[in-house]
């Protein structure tokens, strides 16, 4: 297992990393004098962090209801550990909850770190993982899976996905009406 953790982390810091170099500019300097990272490359720092912490779980067994890398994670539990952990935000405990949190993403706008949704329980938003880019998403699957990357183009996953949302730090839920 370490050595397909090191050669996925590497995949992914590569892919990632045209994105991080793209930015060369930072903000007007603060106050001190000191230049500041653009909004952007605070983005991006954020989200390899969030794409290094999930990579840490890999191979972590499915447990429902799961929280805690020591017990083992459900799909929900997972996302929610990894997001506090590397950004220190608090998710809703339920895929169905977080799908209710901040901006929808079409499938080709995708980036890494963005949540992606899939109706795996004959309800909709009834699974979810953190796309880590090209066509990829890690996640904790089902009784007797371990954490793991999959890919979203498979048929299972193709013919259930949901929809994506794009949670960053500071963004509050996405306020829905009552009936």
């Amino acid at each position: 297992m370490p050595i397909k953790k090191t050669i996925l982390g590497f995949l992914v810091a590569t892919a990632c990393s045209g994105v991080v170099l793209a930015s060369e500019q930072q903000d007007p300097a603060d106050d001190d004098g000191l230049p500041q990272p653009s909004v952007f490359e605070r983005y991006t720092g954020s989200m390899r962090a969030l794409l290094n912490q999930s990579l840490n779980f890999l191979g972590v067994p499915y447990r429902l209801g799961g929280t805690s890398p020591l017990t083992g994670f459900d799909c929900s539990g997972f996302v929610g550990k990894v997001f506090a952990d590397a950004l220190g935000l608090g998710l809703p405990r339920t895929a169905a909850e977080m799908s209710q949190m901040g901006e929808q993403v079409k499938v080709h706008e995708l980036k890494p770190g963005d949540l992606v949704f899939f109706n795996t329980m004959r309800r909709a938003f009834s699974h979810v993982g953190i796309y880590v880019g090209n066509n990829q998403f890690i996640h904790a699957p089902s009784t007797g899976g371990v954490v793991r990357v999959e890919d979203m183009r498979i048929g299972y996953w193709a013919t259930r996905y949901d929809g994506a949302r794009r949670i960053l730090p500071g963004m509050a839920p996405r306020q829905t009406q009552s009936n």
